[in-house]
């Protein structure tokens, strides 16, 4: 993605700390001098470094039990920077579709073919596909984007799962799914351009650890759109209305696939805007899951030629 989309400003431990629900022990990427991503908790307002621990791609590539027992364990030094999406460089973001009832009775009012919708949700096999990478995503008050070539995108609030090598899920984070939803409209097999796109992913602001959680079920979920001093939209639900479970879900996603490094599932989305309503430049999209955090991101348009104008910019993608 340009990097001119990518204005993510830098915001002291205390500030971060009032963009969380709760102040559960939290992993948190950073970037800082010494590294480009530091895996570090965050505790009280304040970020220290995991002994044994440097990288999240480090965490996911041993047993959950050993994790917390590095995390849980004496802290390392307090260490200062720019909190980052909490995706390790070499992993993957793939998502989940129509895995809540109020998500398959979009997709069937948007779609020219609603019956493939009601068929995936109640079939074995769930919806699973490609989403993003790291480059190609932001995390909190990062920019999202919506497609020139779409009359109609929509955030997505999601619960994403951060999965190690052994396929263990070590915590939750949050994911907005930005769909241009004409585009899905018009057909389901567009889908790939109406998901992958630049903007098209935000995922943050950190991981709240599995063991931090009592009653996954119980997490509510909330989003709303701002237009300047106006609430468009907002709704609510909570992980209690998943229609699948987590461990389902990373079942089918390891088949025939290999993540040496860990993976990002999003669970899908239990609520979605209503037709009549689509993302605009300068929205501010805000989204809360209990626990977990919140994930806050400004609206920008993505041009058709953004490929040219960032190559002629002297920028990377």
């Amino acid at each position: 993605m340009a990097r001119h989309l990518l204005k993510t400003r830098v915001l002291s431990p205390h500030m971060q700390g009032k963009l969380l629900c709760a102040m559960t022990k939290k992993l948190a990427v950073i970037q800082t001098t010494e590294a480009a991503l530091h895996l570090s908790t965050f505790v009280d307002g304040r970020y220290f470094s995991i002994p044994g621990l440097r990288t999240l791609t480090d965490a996911l590539r041993i047993r959950r039990a050993e994790l917390q027992t590095l995390v849980d364990g004496p802290k390392g030094v307090e260490i200062f920077g720019k909190l980052m999406p909490p995706i390790s460089a070499e992993s993957e973001i793939w998502g989940a579709g129509v895995t809540y009832l109020r998500s398959r009775d979009a997709r069937k009012e948007e779609s020219g073919v609603p019956d493939v919708y009601q068929r995936v949700y109640e079939a074995d096999r769930p919806e699973l596909f490609f989403k993003s990478n790291a480059r190609r995503t932001v995390g909190t008050l990062g920019e999202i984007g919506i497609r020139a070539d779409s009359n109609e995108s929509v955030p997505e609030p999601e619960v994403a799962i951060v999965v190690n090598i052994f396929q263990e899920i070590i915590g939750l984070t949050i994911c907005n799914d930005v769909t241009a939803r004409s585009i899905e409209g018009e057909n389901p097999l567009y889908l790939s351009q109406a998901k992958i796109y630049s903007g098209s992913t935000s995922i943050g602001p950190m991981i709240t650890p599995m063991w931090e959680i009592e009653e996954v079920n119980d997490l509510g979920i909330s989003a709303h759109i701002q237009r300047d001093t106006e609430m468009v939209w907002q709704a609510q639900t909570s992980l209690g209305a998943l229609h699948r479970t987590f461990e389902d879900l990373v079942s089918y996603l390891f088949r025939c696939q290999v993540f040496p490094d860990g993976v990002i599932l999003s669970t899908g989305t239990g609520i979605i805007p209503p037709l009549g309503i689509s993302l605009q430049d300068g929205d501010v999209v805000t989204i809360s899951v209990d626990k977990v955090g919140v994930l806050s991101n400004r609206v920008v348009g993505i041009p058709l030629d953004i490929h040219e104008t960032t190559l002629k910019s002297g920028r990377n993608s």
